[in-house]
């Protein structure tokens, strides 16, 4: 009998192992505390910053200390700088909406921390692989890097630190090779996707009025000089939508930003872009689809009627 009550005294110390793991474990809780702030915090930066980039993207001005000719203009003008019409940044912006919702969120429970940490990790990581690409693209395709992209870069890649760094000893609920190989098949789907709009493939269906405007001008001899990597080019072809890839554009800097001009460009006479030339004139600026009507002599309201 004594043994056997020794043994039932025992029982309620072992059971007591669970507070004490508990009371050791309040540092841990402290720290996830810490880190659920430092998510949170980031997660409202983030948003901040990329709802300034949307705002100014939607008024069509320039963010704060990006002059003209700068990277950041370069950048913030490019075809990479919107995805199926929406400002890039836009995105980003619901992106780290997305992750602040996440990061405020209670879970209490071991199975709503592994779903939290889930999501929170295979959100960061989508936004670091796309703010990753983007920010290459701009280095190899535009010769050009943007300081608020750099930024939000920094803070993405903050937040994945943090996530993953805090993980439950369950995660991530699944070998890490089928959870690494089927996250980065989805990452690896979005960066197509972008690569696709950057390259007008995403493009809505031709406006008829557009493409035949687009096609009177390739007719007529006219010429569209202008460089992939300036902004005022890209949105000279955004004002034709998908009917851009009709016009009669000719690229004056087909070794990017660094470098030569083309011959043809140079022959032409060309100082600055977006340059139309239209009957023997030069017009160095961006032209609405309206007055290029009228410039070449197209009939524009003809054009409307079916």
């Amino acid at each position: 009998m004594g043994r056997k009550s020794k043994a039932r005294r025992d029982r309620p110390q072992r059971a007591g192992a669970g507070p004490a793991t508990g009371a050791q474990g309040g540092p841990v809780r402290a720290a996830t505390g810490k880190a659920d702030i430092a998510l949170r915090v980031l997660a409202v930066t983030g948003l901040l910053l990329t709802g300034y980039l949307s705002f100014v993207a939607w008024q069509d001005t320039g963010a704060a200390f990006c002059t003209e000719g700068s990277g950041c203009e370069v950048v913030q003008g490019s075809p990479w700088s919107r995805f199926l019409g929406l400002p890039i940044a836009a995105w980003g912006a619901l992106l780290y909406a997305a992750l602040a919702w996440t990061a405020w969120r209670p879970a209490t429970r071991p199975t709503l921390r592994l779903a939290r940490w889930r999501r929170l990790w295979r959100l960061s990581f989508l936004g670091l692989a796309i703010s990753v690409y983007l920010t290459v693209a701009g280095l190899v395709a535009l010769q050009a890097v943007c300081a608020w992209c750099l930024l939000s870069l920094a803070v993405m890649l903050a937040i994945f630190l943090v996530v993953h760094a805090t993980r439950p000893d369950s995660a991530p609920g699944a070998p890490w090779t089928t959870w690494m190989l089927g996250n980065g098949l989805l990452a690896l789907g979005l960066l197509a996707a972008l690569q696709m709009s950057a390259m007008g493939l995403l493009e809505r269906r031709e406006d008829p009025r557009l493409r035949a405007l687009a096609e009177h001008l390739a007719q007529s001899e006219a010429k569209f000089y202008g460089a992939s990597w300036c902004p005022e080019c890209t949105r000279q072809k955004r004002l034709f939508g998908a009917a851009a890839k009709r016009l009669p554009y000719v690229e004056c800097s087909p070794e990017g930003r660094g470098g030569g001009v083309a011959f043809d460009c140079i022959s032409a006479r060309i100082g600055g872009y977006p340059t139309w030339i239209i009957d023997g004139q030069h017009h160095v600026e961006v032209i609405e689809p309206e007055r290029l009507a009228r410039i070449s002599g197209f009939d524009w309201n003809e054009a409307a009627t079916p």
